[in-house]
């Protein structure tokens, strides 16, 4: 069995299996002309329940033959111009060079003994993207598994900061539009149930800033806490980008801590065009950025960035065998110190190599290119007396559903909708998502792909309307 690790004697192994593998994925790239199979559960179940992982095949040729059956044939493909669901970009070739690279060296980034220099190439990412951002020259941060963990440190370092004498006072404040992790991380942090506020959006989905002001005047006045406010930017069913210079303000005005969630429109960190889209969020005090959602990086790969560097003390623990006190003294770097895990891939390396490879004007070129195109997608929606938009694209959104002529009912309305888009899903001619709009069922594209074409778009509305019409006519047979 020590044929199979990887080492000096073994490097030739190595170097033929991954080759192998690579080969087959490239086949299956060039090949692939739809986004899924449209398989289903049923279909799928029986071949991998079938297999018995204590009978191995003995060699990855065997085992690559096997995973054709179970996963290559019908992965969700998400470099696919007709793939429009949900935050997956395609992925930029460095990227994934740099995640074979950080496979095989196996970096653990928690400890400078076991990193070197790639904690000098991640402090180095960390610095670069926080002059982006505009925080200054204390800032700071950590890769993190995604947004979610990023929103959730954040908001760990919010609560310690606010010293409050009660967890049951504090209160975070966001739109009704934002992500779901504020909820979540609220009950992990042990805050109360009516501890996250919700404040209202405007018809551009929004957060209304009137509304957060009199919410945070209500909550001083009731002797509670206002801990932080979340705003977004880049909402993930609108790509809608709060007022941020306007909530900066307030947040100044009644000392709470502001935390950005742009981590879909951290794109914009990069963009050639729409950068003043994002104008305020230098004046957060955390930031949450997905380069695996707009900077077309391989998942996952992700940053929790501090205005103030020391404030991510309130993460840090010792442990003698890993980062003993003294060592800060020594001015040795542990990322550890700075993070809620201790193991860690070296993510930062896939980011290192895409800028490296075609800076950042390259990326930014690529998210300004699916911005203009959700601008395209927007006015054939507008145009199209079969559809509803919701809003115009903050970023690359577009979220609307298909409102037939003859049908009045709502109800009837929501599920032609529902059915259509469960129906293009089990055909693998596109992959759109959904959501819902004031209780009511929507369809949502979400465009990161810059291969994808108006053409396209015309095309899946096309599929769309043809199987809602369907789905109203047996209905309607039914009915009759």
């Amino acid at each position: 069995m020590r044929s199979h690790l990887l080492n000096g004697l073994t490097a030739e192994h190595y170097r033929r299996s991954v080759t192998e593998g690579v080969e087959r994925v490239a086949a299956k790239l060039a090949t692939t002309d739809r986004p899924f199979t449209g398989v289903g559960v049923d279909a799928l179940s029986p071949a991998i329940d079938a297999i018995d992982l204590d009978r191995p095949l003995g060699d990855t040729t065997a085992v690559l033959d096997e995973l054709e059956d179970v996963y290559l044939r019908d992965a969700v493909y998400f470099h696919h111009p007709r793939y429009l669901a949900h935050l997956n970009c395609p992925v930029v070739i460095p990227a994934v060079l740099g995640e074979a690279v950080l496979s095989a060296v196996n970096s653990s980034l928690d400890t400078w003994d076991q990193s070197a220099g790639g904690t000098l190439i991640e402090r180095k990412l960390i610095d670069w993207t926080a002059a982006r951002t505009g925080l200054g020259p204390a800032a700071d941060g950590v890769f993190t598994s995604g947004g979610t963990q990023s929103n959730l440190q954040a908001l760990l370092l919010a609560r310690e900061e606010a010293k409050a004498d009660s967890l049951a006072k504090l209160r975070i404040f966001t739109s009704e539009v934002s992500h779901f992790s504020v909820q979540k991380s609220a009950k992990l942090l042990g805050l109360g149930p009516d501890a996250v506020v919700v404040i209202p959006v405007d018809h551009d989905k929004r957060l209304q800033t009137v509304a957060l002001a009199h919410a945070l005047e209500r909550c001083a006045s009731d002797g509670l806490v206002p801990m932080a406010v979340v705003a977004t930017a880049g909402t993930t069913d609108f790509g809608s980008i709060d007022p941020l210079p306007e909530i900066a303000g307030l947040c100044a005005q009644y000392g709470v801590w502001m935390h950005v969630d742009a981590a879909y429109g951290c794109g914009l960190l990069a963009s050639l065009k729409y950068r003043d889209r994002i104008e305020g969020i230098e004046r957060a005090d955390s930031v949450t950025v997905d380069y695996h959602k707009s900077f077309f990086q391989p998942v996952s790969s992700s940053a929790l960035l501090v205005r103030d560097g020391a404030t991510l003390r309130h993460a840090t623990y010792h442990a003698e065998y890993l980062n003993p006190r003294r060592m800060v003294q020594e001015r040795i770097p542990n990322q550890v110190d700075k993070s809620l895990q201790t193991t860690r891939r070296f993510d930062a390396l896939k980011l290192w190599m895409t800028l490296r490879t075609m800076g950042a004007d390259g990326i930014g070129q690529l998210f300004d290119e699916v911005c203009d195109l959700a601008r395209e997608g927007w006015k054939l929606l507008a145009a199209d007396p079969r559809y509803d938009v919701v809003a115009e694209p903050g970023l690359s959104t577009l979220v609307f559903r298909y409102v037939p002529a003859a049908v009045t009912d709502p109800a009837e309305i929501d599920r032609a909708n529902l059915y259509a888009r469960k129906a293009l899903f089990a055909s693998g001619d596109a992959v759109v998502a959904g959501t819902k709009v004031a209780g009511r069922h929507y369809l949502k594209f979400t465009l990161l792909n810059p291969e994808t074409r108006t053409a396209d778009i015309a095309a899946v509305l096309d599929l769309i309307a043809g199987h809602a019409e369907q789905y109203l006519g047996e209905s309607l047979d039914r009915a009759s």
